[in-house]
């Protein structure tokens, strides 16, 4: 019964959020955006003091039942783990827990938090992880499957091409990394990742030893026929000794499924055992007061600038390529780059919700993967705040769309070498047409050849830098008006 609810739940949360970072539509988000706010690490980042209490409170009642459940990541492990199975049954075998790799790991993920080192809080965080997994290499597919079900839907049957944008080159491989990494050790050893090397299932190992409900043995039923030990994908079971390590046990219920004399019950713990492990052992008291310093560590590194190549439109021109940009663009809500340097932990969430491309994930080694905003695709409408509500650490705030009209991200630059002044006959002006906040004016202006033309007058107070000049700028390949971003938004 125990594994039957535990498949159910997964499968639920697996979905779920699987179905956010494909972008399935904005409905789905505003119904089950709360699965990615859930997850423990960006609970902890967005100080989520309900949800880390209701996740901690869920460990010391019924294990780390959320590695099983709630993780997207140890559901997938769990999804090559049954592939795995079903080359070879009764594969696996105890082994000791690994704290030589397993508290250096959780000790430097703390350390690069506090400095702030993107590159291996992103790598090692497992909700960041399966969000680049799914975004880069799942979502592209899901998009074209998209394209190709409406052609079909208008009776279009003639062929279309489909582009498939890939965001960010590093994302993509770092993706493809972790997917057949994770994938290998999962299909060969189970929950190898989870116990060894994960930092959230270090932490919740700390409260996983005091919980209420616990594996146990009845060892008067015992047939020492190491069934589940063989089933045990965290290799937390010694048959032999009739012990459970539950620092590493995932609360799976493989074990009681395979038990063929029920002697394997998932039941409340006896009293007399409230502060000790099966095996006897006592705790170490020394690790409550890591996972103190652990909780209080929630900061990551800043956004940066990617330059991606990206098809400039429909007509055959040459490609419009992003800017240098002295200070990244954060999103509207991020209120600065700051506030994103403590609560970005580059899971891509908000990356897929994008319906404009306009975020996609740095390249800067020590901004690694991290959204930022550009604008060779599309610029960032004035009604759209979807990037905000989807945001499950706070580094984007919530806004309302009268909130983001005020919000002033970045501000645009005029560059007089790339400006096309005359069109036909006509002044070119597409900046100007196209600003929603009015802050950019034609006026007169004599070339160094002693033109009389017309160029762009930006008022920087009046710029919000939505991006939308910079997108239409018919200047190839680099615009004659680009957008730099403000270190910290103000409101007007």
């Amino acid at each position: 019964m125990l594994r039957k609810i535990r498949i159910v739940a997964a499968l639920f949360f697996f979905l779920a959020v699987t179905l956010l970072f494909l972008g399935v539509g904005w409905k789905f988000n505003l119904w089950f955006g709360w699965v990615a706010k859930v997850q423990f690490l960006p609970a902890l980042l967005a100080l989520n003091v309900v949800v880390l209490i209701g996740l901690i409170l869920l460990t010391l009642v019924c294990g780390r039942i959320y590695c099983s459940v709630i993780c997207p990541l140890g559901v997938m492990q769990d999804l090559f783990a049954w592939l795995g199975k079903k080359q070879k049954k009764n594969r696996y075998s105890h082994s000791s827990e690994k704290k030589w790799l397993r508290y250096p790991v959780l000790a430097l993920f703390v350390v690069c938090l506090i400095v702030g080192f993107a590159p291996v809080t992103t790598m090692l965080a497992p909700y960041s992880s399966y969000g680049r997994i799914i975004n880069s290499l799942f979502r592209p597919l899901y998009d074209m499957l998209g394209n190709v079900l409406a052609a079909r839907e208008t009776d279009s049957y003639m062929f279309t091409e489909v582009q498939i944008w890939m965001r960010s080159v590093t994302t993509f491989v770092v993706a493809l990394l972790s997917l057949l990494v994770l994938g290998f050790l999962a299909w060969r050893n189970g929950r190898t990742y989870c116990n060894t090397i994960c930092p959230v299932g270090t932490i919740l190992s700390f409260f996983a030893r005091f919980s209420l409900f616990r594996i146990q043995f009845d060892k008067d039923r015992c047939r020492k026929c190491s069934l589940c030990e063989k089933n045990c994908k965290a290799s937390a079971i010694d048959f032999k000794a009739g012990t459970v390590d539950y620092t590493r046990c995932v609360t799976c219920g493989n074990c009681t499924a395979a038990c063929k004399f029920d002697a394997l019950h998932y039941r409340l713990a006896p009293s007399s055992k409230k502060l000790t492990k099966q095996d006897g052992t006592q705790p170490d008291n020394s690790r409550r007061a890591f996972l103190t310093g652990t909780a209080v560590a929630i900061s990551t590194a800043a956004m940066a600038e990617a330059k991606i190549k990206v098809d400039g439109g429909l007509a055959v021109i040459e490609d419009k390529q992003a800017p240098h940009r002295v200070t990244p663009i954060t999103p509207p809500g991020s209120i600065s780059a700051r506030n994103m340097q403590k609560h970005c932990t580059a899971c891509q969430l908000c990356v897929s919700a994008c319906p404009n491309d306009v975020l996609r994930p740095s390249s800067d080694p020590l901004r690694l993967m991290q959204p930022e905003m550009s604008f060779e695709r599309g610029y960032c409408r004035p009604e759209c705040i979807r990037c905000s509500n989807v945001c499950p650490t706070g580094a984007i705030k919530p806004i309302t769309r009268e909130d983001k009209t005020a919000i002033h991200v970045g501000h645009a630059v005029w560059i007089e070498k790339n400006c096309i002044p005359v069109v036909n006959n006509d002044p070119c002006g597409a900046c100007a047409r196209h600003c929603p906040a009015g802050a950019i004016q034609m006026v007169d202006y004599t070339t160094a050849d002693g033109r009389h033309v017309q160029v762009p007058a930006i008022d920087a107070e009046r710029c919000i830098g939505c991006g939308k000049c910079e997108n239409l700028c018919p200047s190839r390949p680099f615009g004659a008006i680009y957008v730099e971003g403000n270190l910290s938004h103000h409101i007007s």
